[in-house]
Order: structure tokens, then sequence, then C-alpha cells
């Protein structure tokens, strides 16, 4: 900066007070820009005029550095974007550009949170910041605390990017989206309660379905705070569990009032939320990451409340058709079943009478080979047999000796017999030779 219009160093040095500090004295802000460079003093007592008076490089840029940040306010400043480098410190350093100069820029990690993404070189933005020096080197800096680009280039960047690692999560695969129940006990409303969402999703489900219960968990679903917010919403209903469906939403918005929907925290404790979920933000035309991965996409509140409950009408029709048709299923069903059962049982009747006959001839069978065999049978024919007196059957004419009691068993009874002689063997057992010969 110059000095004083009309004062020379030297006579600002005469000028000086005798206990004034060994510095360069910085008035306050003078917010008129000429005025403002007019009226910063140089040094006081050490002014740098000889050697025997050098300024140490530390005070000449710590000085420059009051000098400049008291000059200018933070203001606005657009150029293009070139020779981005996110350090591995965490902060971003680059140069805003036009056609005839450019200025360095560093964006510290603490300011990162209000800037949607990172720029890209090549990319036209207006940054708000504060004009400073960087004493260690005594580089002239632009300090970035707020950036917008031309349309909604850092908002769509930061949008991809996020989407980009939900995806390679698999939090936005379609195989893991689950049903809604259709007929839910309780629902969970993750919404603000002073907003028109939950006046539209309470007036749609007294009138669809009563029978429900609506439990609402507030929630900022826009500016400072509103993510933090929604997050420990999304907490405590996983910690009470007792939600069958949880609706999460608001009404539409500007694009900013919408990206607390956008945040990839919010979208991945939606995705983490242990009971289906459907994600209501904005209007139709409006899809934010929450959208993506929950459950179900409602395009408003009301459709939300929609597709979360039945109609209650609808429902009792639908039982009336059911039990109608179930009435007259199991009357057809019945009488179906008593003719089978007739006709099996007229079946099972003529099969019985088969098979007793089929028994009867076969028994009658056997029991004409078994009299043939009888020996009743054979004495009735007119034999005999001769038992002795121990009751064995004397079936050889050499069991005979004279005077041998025997019995003679008849068809109709015995005869007690006695052998009067030696017996008369036929020719075969004549011709024998008795044992010994």
């Amino acid at each position: 900066m110059t000095p004083a219009r009309g004062r020379s160093s030297s006579r600002l040095a005469r000028d000086a007070a005798p206990d004034a500090p060994d510095l360069f004295a910085v008035p306050p802000l003078n917010t008129d820009g000429a005025a403002a460079a007019a009226s910063f003093a140089v040094p006081v007592k050490t002014t740098g005029e000889s050697a025997q008076q050098a300024i140490a490089v530390s005070t000449l840029t710590e000085t420059a550095k009051a000098v400049l940040e008291g000059a200018f306010t933070p203001l606005w400043v657009r150029g293009e974007v070139s020779d981005f480098k996110a350090h591995r410190n965490g902060h971003w350093y680059f140069c805003l550009r036009d056609a005839t100069a450019q200025v360095r820029c560093v964006v510290w990690s603490r300011n990162q949170r209000r800037i949607p993404a990172p720029p890209d070189d090549g990319m036209q933005v207006s940054a708000c910041g504060q004009l400073s020096v960087y004493a260690a080197r005594g580089d002239m800096q632009f300090v970035v605390t707020a950036m917008e680009a031309a349309g909604d280039g850092l908002w769509r960047k930061a949008l991809e990017l996020s989407l980009k690692r939900l995806q390679a999560d698999g939090l936005t695969a379609p195989e893991r989206k689950r049903r809604i129940p259709a007929f839910p006990r309780r629902i969970a409303v993750i919404t603000s309660p002073d907003g028109a969402a939950l006046r539209d999703v309470m007036a749609v489900v007294r009138r669809r379905w009563p029978l429900v219960e609506l439990v609402v968990v507030p929630a900022k679903v826009q500016g400072e705070g509103a993510t933090e917010e929604l997050i420990a919403a999304l907490g405590r209903v996983n910690r009470w569990g007792g939600a069958d469906t949880v609706i999460i939403g608001r009404g539409g918005g500007a694009r900013e009032d919408l990206w607390a929907f956008n945040d990839e925290r919010v979208a991945r404790a939606l995705a983490a939320c242990t009971a289906p979920t459907i994600s209501a933000v904005g209007h139709e035309v409006d899809t934010t990451l929450c959208d993506l991965v929950a459950d179900l996409r409602a395009p408003t509140p009301s459709a939300a409340a929609e597709a979360a409950v039945p109609v209650l009408a609808d429902e009792r029709d639908h039982l009336g058709v059911f039990a109608r048709n179930l009435r007259q299923g199991l009357t057809g069903r019945a009488a179906d079943m008593r003719a089978r059962l007739e006709l099996s049982h007229r079946d099972l009747r003529r099969r019985g009478e088969q098979l007793v006959e089929s028994r009867r001839a076969r028994l009658e069978a056997v029991a004409g080979r078994l009299h043939a065999l009888s020996p009743l049978a054979t004495l009735a024919r007119g034999f005999a047999v001769a038992r002795g007196a121990d009751g064995e059957p004397l079936t050889s004419a050499h069991q005979f000796s004279p005077g041998l009691a025997f019995a003679l068993v008849l068809r109709d009874g015995r005869v007690p017999s006695q052998a009067t002689g030696a017996p008369e063997l036929s020719a075969p057992d004549a011709a024998t030779p008795e044992p010994g010969e």
C-alpha cells in the first residue's frame, strides 16, 4: 500500500510519537477503497530507510497481512479454477484467474463443509473470502469460505460423488428394496412438526386407514443442523423398533432447501433403518439420495401416505367379496366331496363283495382238497385203521402176532379186535429176507 498522500516515509518517522512500537501501524478499516489505501501508515520508529533500520522479513509479511485483511472486507470474486490440488492435510489449493490476472486461493478444511464439492479445473465459480498474506512465504492468497459454481456444477458434482459411493456399497440396488407392509399398525413420520408435509400425511391417513397409529419423530428438514437432526431421528426410530413403516420427507422447495436429503450421511442412515422406508422429498421433479436408497420413493408426502396405508372402505368391500366367494367355494366343495364320498362308498361295497366272493371260492376249493385228503373221507369209503393198545396205528402185518389185542377204527366208531393167528404176508413181504439171513 502507498503511504498517505503528500507525506514521505521520513516525514512520518519524524512525526511519530517517541513511544510508538517498533511495528507498522494499521489504522481502523476504511470502507472507501482509495481512502483506505491512503490511510495506512508505514513503520513509525523502524522504517527500513537504511541498513541500520532494516526490519525483519516476518515483520514485513505480517504487516502486509494485517494491511490487506484490514483494507478488504470479505467479498465475492469470480473467475476460472485452475491447478486445483487437495492436499493430504485436508486443505484445498487452487488459482482463480481471468484473461489477465490470477490469485492464489486456499480453502481450509474447516470451511469445506459449506462447499458442496471440490471444484474442477476449468469450472467458472464465484468464491467468497478474505484477501490475506501467507506470512511464512510472503504470498498473497485469497482465503475462501464459500463457493458457488455457474449453474449447479458444484451441487451436481457433490451429488454424483455421493451417488457413486452409495452405488459401490450396493445401497441403491433394486434387490435390497423391501416390501412395504400392506396393513401397518404404526407408522413413524420423520419431518418437521410445523410443516405442511405432516399435515398432508395425517389428512390422507385419517381418510384412508384411521386404524393406524402415527408417531411423529420431529426433525429439521432444511437449514443449519438439519442433517444432524434427521440422522438422530432415524437413530431414535431404530432404537424404538416399534414402527412397521417409516416415512421421511418434506414439501417442495429450492435446491438448497432439499439438500439435507442429499447428504450422504442421511442417505446411509436411511438405508440402515430396520423398518421399510418411504422417501417423500419435494415434488415429482425432485429426486434426492434419500429417494434412491429408500425402499419406496413417493413424489409427495400425500403420495407416501397413500402408499403406506390401504383404503378401509375398499378393504371392507374386498372382504365381503372374499367371504361370498369363500362361502360359495365351500358349498360347492362340500357338494363335490359328498358326491365323491358316495361314489367311493359304492365302489368300496362292490369291491368288498367281490373280494368276499373270491375268498369264499378259494376257501371252498381248499376245503374240497382237504376233504379229499382227510382220513375220515378214506374211512367213509370202507377203509379201516388198526391201532394198538398205545393208540399208534398198526401199518404192517409184521406188527401183528397171534393174540394181539388192537382196535379197529371205522368211519363211525371203534371195534375191539384180537389176532387169532399168524398174519398172512403178501408175496413181496414174503420175499423180503429176514434180518441176519
